[in-house]
């Protein structure tokens, strides 16, 4: 007997809690608020799109002049050597290492040319003119941004359904705690009845170990009850991106949300994909495809640009900077470019992106029928879980109701034990299947809105 009350102070304390502080009750609005700022998806994505904006902004620099500074310093080891065709004046003597003038005169009656050292520097500009495949990758570089912002759409959906799951399972674990912890309860209000009974001598000893096993029995599923909670919430803050060791707890019941599993399933028997975050990619890469096909095809087109370039350059035999001559040099010009043979590189580079545009038209129709296919099942199991809960309301009430007439019966003697733990078992069976039937709903509810695109509105809640 005092095992069994032990056992009973630890089944009634089951949100026990390492910290003393109390923990932080939040709503399902706070946890998808929570969720929206804290979720690692969701920075990622949010970071993906910041990267995408630098990426667009770099193509768009392409239109700018590139400007480019240059310097360079060349020793010469050896000199190159120029010979005449004809005679000239003092030709035939030794080499002048010396280098005062234009070079000296090589044994074999060359001319060594150049200076021992050359220094240069200097700035070159070049700007495209008429590019059509620049152009047009400025509009994939700005749908690439789109994209980017459409994935991170889709991992906000995805991140709401997560929550919106982990909270409805720790409400889940919540019920199915209470629900055993009743049994428990009962089961020990049983026992009690029984010993008194059996010390009166108007129960068996078979009696009171049934009694005892019973209770025996129910106290596993109170502890993995208590143990469901504990995961549950874990696996909320993970979703939530909040530290695992924050001490938090839901508030509300699967019962609060009872009343909006009663409307017309039908009226959404075809409903609109285009919200659809999944389809809404593909599109975007669809488009972004046509614009690489025409791409590849505008690589036969020819492109024009104008360069510009300055230089100063100074050619000397020793380091006397200040003494220096530096000679500019400027130009400017225009660069016509005009594709004629490849190999067929450009035409196989063409074909590859229709390849590749087709593919993806595929995909986006197999994606458009899977996407119907889980909506006709998120709608079969809503409808299945209405039916559900009102059959399992009714087997509540009736289950209750027998449980109370078996008690009643049991006290003065004319029921027997067995027909009691039949009768609380069923009890036990129909309360589960109650909030299994809501759980059931709104997990299928949340995949649904999340197929149809439906944001989470953090101004409004909805």
């Amino acid at each position: 007997m005092i095992e069994i009350l032990t056992m009973a102070a630890i089944v009634a304390a089951p949100q026990a809690v390492d910290s003393v502080e109390a923990p932080t009750v939040i709503t399902l609005e706070d946890a998808l608020r929570i969720a929206l700022s804290e979720n690692v998806s969701v920075k990622v994505a949010d970071k993906e799109i910041e990267r995408a904006g630098y990426a667009k902004k770099g193509a768009y620099a392409s239109l700018f002049p590139q400007i480019d500074g240059s310097a360079s310093y060349q020793r010469t080891i050896k000199k190159q050597v120029m010979y005449m065709d004809f005679d000239m004046p003092g030709m035939g003597g030794g080499s002048d290492e010396s280098g005062g003038g234009a070079g000296g005169i090589t044994p074999g009656g060359g001319i060594e040319v150049g200076r021992w050292n050359t220094w240069s520097t200097g700035l070159t500009a070049a700007m495209p003119l008429v590019n059509a495949q620049l152009w047009r990758s400025l509009k994939i570089s700005a749908q690439d941004v789109e994209l980017s912002v459409e994935k991170a759409r889709g991992s906000r959906l995805e991140m709401v359904t997560q929550v919106k799951n982990a909270y409805y399972a720790v409400l889940l674990a919540k019920e199915s705690f209470n629900v055993f912890k009743e049994v428990y309860e009962s089961a020990l209000a049983n026992y009690n009845r029984t010993e008194q009974r059996f010390n009166a001598k108007k129960a068996s000893e078979l009696d009171l170990t049934r009694a005892k096993s019973t209770l025996q029995n129910a106290i596993p599923s109170v502890y993995d009850a208590e143990s469901s909670i504990v995961l549950a919430l874990w696996q909320l803050k993970a979703v939530m991106g909040v530290d695992l060791d924050m001490n938090i707890d839901v508030t509300g019941s699967l019962q609060d949300y009872s009343e909006t599993m009663f409307y017309d399933i039908h009226s959404n028997d075809n409903p609109s994909l285009e919200r659809n975050s999944s389809l809404r990619q593909l599109a975007i890469q669809a488009e972004e495809l046509a614009n690489t096909i025409k791409l590849q095809q505008e690589a036969y087109l020819p492109s024009l640009a104008v360069s510009f370039s300055y230089s100063l350059n100074a050619m000397t035999n020793d380091f006397k900077f200040s003494e220096y001559k530096w000679s500019p040099y400027s130009a400017v010009g225009l660069s016509l470019s005009i594709p004629i043979f490849s190999g067929g590189k450009r035409l196989n580079q063409v074909r590859q992106a229709k390849v590749q545009y087709g593919e993806l038209e595929m995909q986006r129709s197999e994606a458009e029928r899977q996407l119907r296919i889980a909506i006709r099942q998120y709608l079969n199991v809503m409808e299945t879980s209405m039916q559900n809960y009102n059959a399992a309301q009714i087997a509540e009430e009736t289950a209750r109701k027998a449980y109370d007439i078996a008690k009643s019966s049991y006290e003065v003697g004319k029921s027997t034990l067995t027909d009691l733990n039949d009768a609380l078992l069923a009890l036990e069976q129909a309360q589960l299947s109650v909030s299994q039937a809501i759980y059931s709903f709104i997990v299928a509810k949340a995949g649904l809105e999340q197929t149809l695109g439906n944001d989470f509105n953090q101004e409004t809640n909805e």
